[in-house]
């Protein structure tokens, strides 16, 4: 992003600084000036505005070879949070996401039953109280980001539909909002995931991938081309789980006949195990120690099946990579290579020739970080409202 020395356009600048700092980390003065062709003047009064504002920290590095005076390096300002909330049909997430996109603490409150909207809220009221003792008067949360495993229209933070939560036009912004006087914005959790992918994790640098993310509660998509994300018209698109991979299956709770979270799915790998419940990085730890021929068996078989769901997204979208996020990364270490393989052998020639299928490298933390954006949005775009 190429910054401009007008007066009129500061508020713009600030972002395009602010923003650098957030996406890439510390960064000297003098890569700041050379990565905005803004001169160094302007970026020293940018700095120093944003210093002021409590966003970021700037400090003197200790000199090296005692040639010339080191640039300032400047950093996001650790005090500076938001939160990130992810209720799931056995659990309520809460996770504390620095400016810089570090998850410092995360909290999983299981459930024993699945959660109502309304629960989920006091759960993470709850919790955000107990975290807000926690961080101190030093911090300050500029807001939360929700990740709904559902259809969340982008207006206003309804859930319209998440179907294994049974939720069904819950306001489920506005009542965390309500509960914690705190601005809240929710969202997909797989469109969440892409983004943090995107700006963090296995996509940076990437301007055309799909995400997808596999939950207690299902499987759904983000997808981003020509690096923009793809929302459709309400921000429903991406509901990769409801695709056909088996016209001989069973019927899905959405009312289709074989779609893809019928066939690949968190319970029947914990099942297959005789485990009650695992998050990600368990599940996959389980899967890589059995040598039991009915765990390869099944592990093959969803294999099998989410390759379907991957030959469609690639001749559909033509993405350089696809990762996988959630217990799919678990599916995927199960069997190294076995996916791409499948896929290689199904996907059009032309479409799947430079197509990558990759971990996501922010693992069981992509869903905060992703939501966590959603909260950061307004101060990263308008600084000087900080």
């Amino acid at each position: 992003m190429v910054g401009n020395n007008l007066d009129t356009v500061r508020r713009h600048n600030l972002s395009t600084v602010l923003g650098l700092v957030h996406r890439s980390g510390t960064r000297s003065r003098s890569e700041l000036t050379r990565v905005t062709g803004l001169n160094r003047s302007t970026i020293a009064a940018l700095v120093g505005e944003l210093v002021e504002r409590g966003l970021v920290t700037e400090s003197v590095p200790e000199e090296k070879n005692g040639v010339g005076r080191p640039s300032p390096v400047v950093g996001a300002h650790p005090g500076v949070l938001a939160l990130a909330v992810n209720p799931e049909v056995d659990a309520v997430t809460v996770g504390v996401i620095g400016l810089d996109g570090t998850l410092l603490r995360r909290v999983r409150h299981a459930t024993e039953t699945m959660p109502t909207a309304n629960e989920a809220v006091v759960i993470a009221a709850a919790v955000i109280d107990g975290l807000r003792v926690e961080l101190g008067a030093a911090s300050h949360v500029v807001g939360i980001g929700a990740a709904i495993p559902g259809l969340v229209r982008e207006s206003d933070g309804v859930v319209r539909l998440a179907p294994h939560l049974t939720w069904v036009d819950e306001p489920f912004a506005d009542m965390l909002a309500d509960a914690t006087g705190l601005p809240v914005l929710a969202a997909n959790d797989a469109n969440l995931g892409v983004g943090a992918e995107h700006l963090f994790g296995a996509g940076r640098g990437v301007s055309d991938l799909v995400y997808i993310n596999g939950g207690a509660s299902g499987i759904g998509a983000g997808v981003i081309t020509g690096g923009v994300p793809l929302a459709g018209i309400s921000g429903y698109a991406g509901e990769l789980g409801h695709t056909l991979v088996n016209s001989a299956g069973v019927r899905c709770h959405c009312g289709a006949i074989g779609c893809l979270e019928t066939e690949v799915s968190q319970r029947s790998l914990l099942a297959v195990l005789g485990l009650e419940t695992a998050d990600a990085d368990e599940l996959e730890r389980e899967l890589a120690a059995s040598a039991d021929p009915r765990v390869r068996d099944e592990v093959e078989r969803q294999l099998r099946f989410l390759a379907v769901a991957v030959r469609n997204a690639t001749n559909v979208f033509n993405p350089e990579l696809i990762v996988l996020g959630g217990f799919l990364r678990a599916l995927l270490s199960a069997a190294p290579g076995r996916l791409d393989e499948l896929v290689a052998s199904a996907a059009l020639g032309a479409s799947g020739e430079s197509l990558r299928i990759a971990r996501a490298e922010l693992g069981t933390n992509v869903l905060m970080i992703g939501a966590a954006e959603r909260a950061f949005e307004r101060v990263l775009a308008d600084p000087g409202a900080f």
